[in-house]
């Protein structure tokens, strides 16, 4: 306590000499432009009136005696010591990576809905709009990056990641979430100047453990998906053949069609051809008939000529056979009295002579039969002609 004491009363001692001093050399005016001489030399020394800025900057003046800003484009710009201060702010695309937040085992690791840590590599790529800094010029920090990229961007990843679960995280909802997030920190930094160009999620870290089941999960599902696929492109082989013979139906379908609407037109055209060709076949048939007619008339008439000349004919011949057979019957008439008067003749001579038939006889079988002729008396004769007298 005596220690503070004496410190305190050493502190007051140095200031009351340093006051005394200073009364002492601002007493008189040549000492006071002395003293600002000093002071400006010294500012000039330690900070430059010229300063310049590099391309790929843009930089704000700032006046702390007005608290105006302006903004210097670049090149050298002029700053008067102790009233003026320039802020530098880069135009090129910048990038932020949260290192802390990377592994499920860092300092700050992100959680999920289920509760688990897990960390999440985030690559945001940034810029300053150069058409809004000089608005925005009053507002903007010295470091960009880490008094307002850092906390926006952890808390839109904080509070983005926290509403989905680890497997979404780590598979299906990862592009969802990465939209997301992206939309979110181009609308919180707009108003700051910040356009936020693209965000990327890289490798999300999970612990040991819950990787590993999570591994197995995957696979599981991966099978699962495998034996799925196979179905769908057995189905989808089913479906192809159900559709090509379908294709091969209606091919044939069209086929017929086609061989149907050929035949429908080949009928057509024999249709119209039959039309053309018909009056030619009236015409020939009405020829046929009146060529049949004639000769049918000519068959009439030949038959008639043939009738009437057989008329004719078997009247000449009836004529000629009635002359025959009336020479026939005069013949005979006169054969037969000739034939009469003979066999008069000859029945007298056989009266009177009684071996003439016995000599006919032997005259028709003198060819066959020696005959001999005996007298009635002898006794050949009596021996041929015995049997017959009794």
């Amino acid at each position: 306590m005596e220690r503070f004491r004496r410190a305190g009363a050493f502190v007051r001692t140095a200031a009351s000499s340093v006051l005394l001093v200073a009364v002492e050399v601002f007493a008189v005016p040549w000492r006071r432009v002395a003293v600002c001489a000093v002071l400006l030399g010294a500012g000039c020394a330690l900070k430059p009136q010229l300063e310049s800025v590099s391309p790929g900057e843009v930089g704000v003046r700032v006046n702390h005696l007005t608290g105006g800003t302006s903004v210097v484009r670049e090149g050298p710009t002029l700053l008067v010591p102790f009233v003026h201060s320039l802020r530098r702010y880069a135009l090129r695309d910048q990038v932020y990576r949260p290192q802390r937040s990377a592994k499920a085992g860092g300092e700050a690791p992100f959680q999920s809905v289920e509760g688990l840590s897990l960390g999440v590599e985030v690559t945001v790529r940034y810029a300053l709009d150069p058409d809004r800094i000089a608005a925005i010029a009053r507002r903007l920090p010295q470091d960009v990056g880490r008094d307002l990229i850092e906390p926006v961007v952890d808390g839109v990843l904080y509070r983005s990641l926290s509403g989905y679960t680890v497997r979404e995280i780590f598979t299906s909802k990862r592009v969802e979430l990465q939209k997301k997030v992206e939309d979110e920190l181009r609308a919180a930094l707009a108003p700051d100047g910040v356009i936020v160009r693209a965000l990327f999620l890289g490798n999300v870290d999970l612990p040991h453990e819950y990787r590993r089941g999570l591994e197995g999960m995957l696979a599981e599902e991966l099978q699962t998906e495998k034996v799925r696929f196979t179905l769908e492109l057995k189905e989808k082989a089913v479906e192809e053949a159900r559709l090509d013979a379908e294709a091969r139906k209606v091919a044939r379908g069209k086929a017929a069609e086609a061989a149907a609407l050929e035949e429908v037109i080949a009928a057509k055209g024999k249709a119209d051809a039959m039309r053309h060709v018909l009056p030619f076949k009236r015409k020939e048939i009405e020829q046929r008939r009146l060529e049949a007619e004639a000769r049918k008339v000519a068959r009439t008439k030949d038959a008639e000529g043939e009738a009437e000349a057989r008329k004719i004919e078997s009247a000449a011949e009836a004529d000629a056979r009635r002359k025959l057979a009336d020479a026939d019957a005069y013949r005979l008439e006169v054969t037969g009295k000739a034939d009469s008067d003979k066999l008069a003749r000859d029945s007298q001579l056989i009266a009177q002579n009684p071996l003439l038939i016995q000599k006919a006889m032997a005259d028709k079988l003198s060819d066959k039969v020696q005959v001999i002729v005996a007298p009635e008396g002898s006794m050949l004769g009596e021996t041929l002609l015995g049997a017959r007298r009794k």
